[in-house]
């Protein structure tokens, strides 16, 4: 066998060794082999402040956000955020001072399922009086644990004269009164399924003792109503004419169709009030 033929079946063996080592480290003739993903780090959030909260606070949706970790990372008895913890904590009494960003413990709360949560929310020497809405009344189910309202009072009389069929009033019975409960599903805790949108028919209002005994007569006494108040100023007080206003007062057709017109006046004798209308 000559040089050349030796030199030549030489160069081909190396030559198909090497596509060998280059075809091994490519992968095969497809390209390179997938890489094994490594397996994706579960996460979890739990709830934060979304703003500074004094000590007795209602908490509200908004007052709550949410910072995301690796489990190892979760700061011990944080509040493991969830559409269950989300309802829990709607009216949730705050319990001492949280900074902004601060995560909340379930210690920093009094949730509204908790043992004794109406008794430390309610103020001292004040009550708890519940009353029933409908979607209008209940301002269209607009109204949240820690607003302040006034109550206002609509009743119907029957005529006194011939000439009169109906007598309707309304007057203000209650002023910046705090809710503190709406519904049973968040006075309990312990919220049905869907219960996020329907609309309250119970609110729990803190009163004094003799405006829980008002409140209770007012029931019987015709159609009670609430009206929300400023947020920025909710104690600032809000002028309430005296005796309320009629039928007469805010519509002129229902005056001259019950023959009561013109303005009045009320006329006061010592301790006697009468009031004058003038036609």
């Amino acid at each position: 066998m000559s040089l050349r033929v030796v030199m030549t079946i030489l160069l081909l063996l190396t030559a198909a060794a090497l596509g060998m080592i280059a075809l091994n480290l490519g992968g095969g003739p497809h390209g390179p082999a997938p890489q094994a993903e490594a397996p994706a780090i579960p996460m979890v959030s739990y709830l934060v402040t979304a703003h500074s909260l004094p000590p007795g606070t209602l908490a509200r949706p908004e007052d709550f956000t949410v910072k995301t970790v690796p489990p190892d990372q979760v700061p011990p008895d944080a509040v493991i955020d969830s559409p269950m913890t989300r309802l829990e904590m709607r009216g949730a009494l705050v319990r001492r001072f949280l900074e902004a960003g601060t995560t909340l413990n379930a210690t920093d709360v009094t949730r509204p399922r908790d043992r004794g949560y109406l008794a430390a929310v309610l103020s001292p020497g004040t009550r708890a009086a519940s009353i029933g809405v409908d979607p209008v009344s209940g301002v269209a189910g607009l109204i949240w644990p820690g607003d302040r309202v006034d109550v206002i009072l609509t009743q119907e009389f029957a005529a006194t004269t011939a000439d009169t069929k109906r007598i309707v009033t309304s007057e203000t019975i209650l002023t910046n009164v705090r809710i503190i409960a709406v519904d049973q599903d968040i006075a309990q805790g312990a919220p049905s399924t869907g219960s996020a949108g329907k609309l309250a028919a119970t609110i729990t209002l803190e009163v004094a003792n003799d405006q829980a005994e008002k409140l209770a007569l007012a029931q019987r006494l015709g159609r009670l109503s609430l009206a929300v108040r400023s947020v920025p100023d909710p104690e600032r007080p809000i002028a309430v004419l005296p005796g309320g206003v009629s039928g007469a007062d805010v519509s002129d057709a229902f005056a001259k169709a019950t023959g009561v017109s013109g303005p009045k006046v009320e006329v006061i004798q010592g301790d006697k009030r009468d009031e004058v209308r003038f036609k």
